[in-house]
């Protein structure tokens, strides 16, 4: 019996290394690269680079949903740095649900619940409203656990590591100075 089929949005390669070797154990995973809020161009390039990398490594199929489309994310966050992961998070995970059901997936999940800086019940609600709407499972997995592991491993590959979550607003979180942010 072959094992059942899931896809995994994934959002860099780091926090796909831990998680990786256990859903292997019962799970065929297929990538999907999908991330239209990763801010500037150059971060974008750099993150997907490292995944087709680390998918090549391993053997991993990806569909490659490859647009880069800063206006389409700000569009949808309407410019509110508030409300931005709720937006992003839907934005993503529904055309992995769509992905999903199209090519016959049992499940689907996303690397974000392996940071621990992800709002994991936001992403489980939205994973299980799309699972119903669309009539696929969502994969619920508390990957913060392998955090540690996940950092080493990276570091040990040479794998390339972010600085932040990916958008131009989690971008001016880490790097502006203390009272010049905008949130």
């Amino acid at each position: 019996m072959s094992a059942k089929k899931l896809l995994v949005h994934t959002c860099c390669a780091p926090c796909l290394i831990a998680p990786l070797q256990e859903l292997r154990k019962e799970w065929d995973v297929t990538l999907v690269w999908y991330n239209p809020n990763i801010h500037p161009f150059t971060e974008y390039v750099k993150r997907r680079d490292a995944v087709k990398e680390f998918a090549e490594k391993e053997n991993l199929p990806v569909i490659w949903q490859d647009e880069y489309d800063l206006e389409m994310y700000l569009d949808a966050t309407g410019h509110k740095s508030t409300e931005r992961c709720q937006v992003c998070y839907e934005m993503r995970l529904e055309r992995v649900a769509q992905l999903a059901m199209g090519h016959g997936f049992d499940a689907f999940t996303t690397t974000l619940l392996y940071s621990k800086y992800q709002r994991h019940e936001e992403i489980r609600a939205v994973g299980e409203n799309l699972a119903n709407r669309f009539g696929v499972d969502f994969y619920y997995k508390d990957w913060r656990v392998l955090w540690e592991e996940g950092k080493e491993l990276s570091k040990q590959t040479g794998m390339y590591r972010q600085k932040y979550c990916g958008c131009i607003f989690s971008e001016q979180l880490r790097y502006a100075k203390p009272g010049k942010m905008i949130v």
